[in-house]
């Protein structure tokens, strides 16, 4: 089984938010509170600030951070809620995410108005009842210079979800989400995903005044 091409294969269902998410990101601005003594701006895009309907590139903004999400690739994403697109709603995921708009694999590429700590985002690859899980990974950059990435797997399953997380003190201004490789051990899947609640930590103390180094990387 695989996604329509059609988006009117695309339907919406409103379900509630994930309170636990937005725990985890009062807790996450706390303790880079209490370390280095300056508040952080700790943020949960659930993207139920952007139009349904909506394709990217799309600009939002929460809390005080602003995020311009846009794709590479022949395929694209759009906001949507999954329950009616995939046939359910992967565990986590609430209200609207980010659908892809066809079986076509693309990047999902963020870039942020201020320098982050810590990246994270919920996502979902399209799989049925695989033995093994795609692996998916995050590569993050300042501007255009690479400062680190990380790999991960969900575990088996139907739309299988989980939250890849990648931080740096170094900081970082831009992240790609990429499908890196299928499940290992093959099965009934597709080389997309569908992502939801996405959270970024930027503290204070790394954005310095204009003449900077960090100015210097465009923030």
């Amino acid at each position: 089984m695989i996604f329509k091409h059609s988006e009117d294969y695309y339907c919406m269902h409103r379900l509630p938010i994930n309170q636990q998410t937005r725990t985890s990101v009062c807790i996450l601005a706390a303790i880079l509170f209490l370390a280095g003594g300056s508040p952080a701006l700790a943020v949960l895009f659930d993207f139920e600030n952007a139009p349904a309907g909506t394709s990217l590139p799309c600009t939002l903004t929460v809390g005080g951070i602003t995020a311009t999400l846009s794709t590479t690739g022949p395929g694209g994403y759009y906001f949507q809620e999954p329950r009616n697109t995939i046939g359910m709603t992967p565990t986590g995921f609430s209200g609207l995410a980010l659908i892809p708009k066809s079986i076509d694999a693309c990047d999902l590429r963020i870039e942020f108005n201020r320098i982050l700590t810590n990246f994270s985002i919920l996502y979902a690859p399209q799989e049925l009842a695989c033995d093994s899980s795609a692996r998916i990974r995050v590569t993050a950059y300042m501007s255009n210079t690479i400062v680190g990435g990380t790999i991960t797997n969900a575990s088996a399953g139907t739309w299988p979800s989980k939250t890849i997380v990648y931080r740096s003190p170094q900081g970082f201004n831009r992240v790609v989400v990429h499908y890196d490789a299928p499940p290992p051990t093959g099965g009934d899947y597709g080389m997309i995903f569908v992502a939801d609640n996405m959270q970024a930590i930027a503290p204070r103390n790394l954005n310095h005044p204009p003449g900077s180094i960090w100015a210097a990387w465009g923030t």
